[in-house]
């Protein structure tokens, strides 16, 4: 006869709770798991005494993370070229545009290639492959939260790496 599972204490008897409440007034459940995931951590990484009510600060948190995040996109909306019609492609059609392109894929390149391996290829399989950082993280055998570092320690890696091609 197995024993019933034991319940939940602290934090996580809140967590899957926050997870339903944010899927449901999100379209996308990744961007809702991730913004709880991403409050649970911010709450474990502060001093517990001074919070007094865990749900509610997991729950403020998230939300707070959801509206970041929708901020973020709706700054720098972007489209997978894939999605874009062929007209819509971006083309170089002079010698400098292709010198251009050259020169970034080029810094690109060498800017990948200055990260850890393991970096690569979260970064390739997230921002190439359209793999989400749960996927990644599974796939990898690794905590969300240590992809989450890797993709964020390539992110800025690259735009240090490539500001000088911002416009």
């Amino acid at each position: 006869m197995s024993r019933p599972p034991a319940p939940k204490k602290g934090w996580l008897a809140h967590y899957s709770g926050l997870i339903g409440t944010w899927a449901k007034g999100n379209a996308n459940t990744h961007d809702a798991e991730d913004a709880v995931q991403d409050a649970a951590e911010r709450l474990l990484g502060t001093d517990t005494l001074v919070i007094r009510d865990a749900r509610a600060y997991l729950h403020r948190s998230a939300a707070n993370g959801l509206i970041s995040r929708h901020r973020r996109t709706q700054s720098f909306p972007a489209l997978p070229l894939h999605e874009l019609a062929e007209a819509e492609h971006p083309a170089a059609q002079d010698v400098e545009s292709a010198v251009y392109v050259t020169q970034l894929s080029r810094a690109l390149s060498e800017s990948l290639e200055e990260l850890p391996l393991v970096c690569q290829q979260i970064f390739a399989w997230h921002r190439i492959e359209n793999w989400t950082v749960p996927e990644i993280a599974q796939y990898m055998g690794l905590s969300v939260s240590t992809v989450e570092k890797h993709l964020t320690k390539s992110m800025r890696h690259l735009h240090q790496k490539l500001q000088r091609f911002a416009s």
